[in-house]
């Protein structure tokens, strides 16, 4: 038996005619007639009587017919995945991602993917741009976004955006006027800081250090919207990636461009050894598509 016999089998059980089963299966009659006589002889026995030019089903075949419409349903369902997969209509994706770009702009990348794809599962979680290279390299997920520099080795990776690091004034600061901050600009002003374990706020340090210019570190904290909801507060000043400036959605902060410059690179994390699939192939040409379309010129480095 072969699945082309099977569907004649049932084509002509629905249809009682060999004519409307070939109709229905887009054959020529003659070769519907030929299916079902080489299933009759691979089955060893009848399945049809002619009754007044229509097929009656021997009860042998209405038994049989049972098994194989079920059978046959079975079949319909892979082919519909399989087409479903085709199409990247179904299919699931696991995305780590660092908090800079996690807490804003991946969500609204990843709203607007489904929007394209609305059956495809997503999982976003959020980590330090250490532990997602753990996890990318430990396959323990799909796909990951980090930002960089960093001071460990990362996977496979595709950079998204270059920028660079703003300076998060409060509104009415002394220093709004200015297009641009230097360190001295921010002598003796309140400065809220990222810990010392996170990469960007020993670059910063050492940046002031050079300068020979003394802040007052009062307030720390490892996210950058948080610092500048502290900045909108008047906690202080800040220095900000642009993915966060870009994300504040509050009325109380300005931002400034800050030199020398310290630029961040975010990069999308791929599997270190596994092929893409379908489904990751078009998730990281959509984030490309959604980064040019999202992130300002004036947000970039080129």
């Amino acid at each position: 038996m072969n699945l082309r016999q099977l569907e004649a089998f049932r084509a002509v059980i629905l249809g009682q005619t060999v004519t409307r089963a070939a109709e229905m299966l887009h054959i020529s009659q003659p070769a519907a007639t030929r299916l079902i006589s080489a299933l009759e002889e691979d089955i060893g026995f009848a399945l049809f009587e002619r009754l007044k030019g229509r097929l009656q089903p021997t009860p042998e075949a209405l038994v049989l017919y049972e098994e194989v419409q079920r059978s046959l349903l079975g079949v319909e369902r892979i082919a519909r995945t399989a087409q479903e997969i085709r199409t990247l209509k179904r299919g699931s994706l696991q995305i780590a991602c660092a908090p800079a770009m996690g807490l804003g702009f991946m969500p609204r990348a990843i709203t607007a993917f489904q929007r394209e794809h609305p059956e495809v599962q997503i999982s976003l979680v959020v980590h330090s741009s250490r532990e997602v290279v753990d996890l990318v390299v430990g396959g323990r997920c799909d796909l990951g976004v980090i930002v960089e520099p960093n001071t460990y080795p990362s996977p496979r990776a595709e950079k998204l955006l270059k920028s660079r690091m703003l300076c998060a004034l409060p509104v009415g600061h002394r220093l709004e006027p200015q297009a641009l901050i230097v360190p001295e600009d921010l002598e003796g002003e309140a400065f809220v800081s990222y810990p010392h374990a996170i990469a960007s706020r020993q670059h910063v340090d050492a940046i002031f250090a050079a300068h020979g210019v003394q802040r007052h570190l009062r307030l720390e904290t490892q996210l950058s919207l948080p610092m500048c909801l502290f900045v909108e507060e008047g906690a202080g000043v800040a220095l900000v990636d642009a993915i966060s400036a870009l994300e504040y959605r509050g009325q109380g902060v300005v931002f400034r461009a800050f030199a020398p410059a310290i630029e961040m690179d975010f990069s999308l994390l791929l599997p270190p050894q596994a092929p893409l699939s379908r489904l990751q192939e078009r998730f990281v040409e959509h984030m490309r598509e959604f980064v040019a379309t999202q992130v300002p010129s004036a947000y970039r480095v080129q």
